[in-house]
């Protein structure tokens, strides 16, 4: 989806606007796209945890085809005004990776080099926060701050109804990296079961989630790095 900047310059451009925006089909979809974020309003406001299975398979649009795939467990839980995330990544393999989100700081743990490295997200929090949350206990309101979001319909996600929104970040820095971003919100939970990150390039990531379970305990060790005498921390 690309943005439109309808700017009618000619008396019969500003009727046809009017017709659009009346007519039946664009109340619909106006109205579509208020049920879905009040739902997403209503879930953040009783969220407390999260946790799903994944895929993340990335996609190469010169060749059209997969150029990468991790599979794992994530969590996410909500503490004061903030929501944490961690994710297990590849767990069974020698690439095991660990990735957590708390406290203003991101952690990247990498089995095969045995190196952690420490992000401060400084300045940058809400974004990091608005990217690894999105979808998960963030509200509509809040999302609709940082992003301009149209509503493109229903589509089945594996069996799942679900709601489809285009999201177009209004921050300039985000934009940079990824345009475009559609999110796949079942509407009885207010949780995204898929979401798509749109490279300037065309390449883009798929993100799918499984078996989701909300308001269940998560004990807090999941949100701590576990290290060793031998793992090497850096910090950035």
């Amino acid at each position: 989806m690309k943005r439109s900047d309808l700017r009618w310059r000619f008396a019969p451009g500003l009727l046809l606007s009017a017709v659009v925006l009346a007519s039946p089909a664009f109340a619909a979809t106006d109205s579509g796209l208020e049920k879905v974020l009040a739902k997403m309003d209503e879930t953040a406001a009783k969220f407390r945890t999260a946790q799903a299975n994944f895929t993340w398979t990335t996609y190469n649009s010169v060749v059209n085809a997969e150029s990468g795939k991790q599979t794992g467990k994530i969590y996410f839980r909500r503490v004061g005004n903030e929501t944490e995330m961690s994710a297990e990544i590849d767990p069974q393999t020698p690439d095991a990776q660990k990735v957590i989100f708390s406290k203003g700081k991101i952690q990247i743990y990498r089995s095969r080099t045995g190196i952690a490295d420490e992000y401060d997200a400084g300045t940058h929090r809400e974004e990091f926060e608005t990217f690894l949350v999105l979808g998960f206990g963030s509200s509509g309101e809040d999302m609709s701050k940082s992003f301009d979001i149209s509503y493109d319909g229903e589509e089945k996600v594996d069996g799942t109804d679900t709601a489809k929104l285009e999201l177009v970040p209004k921050s300039e820095k985000i934009k940079q990296h990824f345009p475009q971003i559609i999110l796949w919100i079942n509407p009885q939970s207010g949780i995204s079961v898929q979401q798509k990150l749109l490279e300037p390039n065309g390449d883009y990531r798929l993100a799918k989630y499984s078996d989701i379970k909300l308001g269940q305990k998560i004990p807090g060790k999941v949100f701590q790095l576990k290290t060793s005498e031998n793992t090497k921390v850096v910090t950035h």
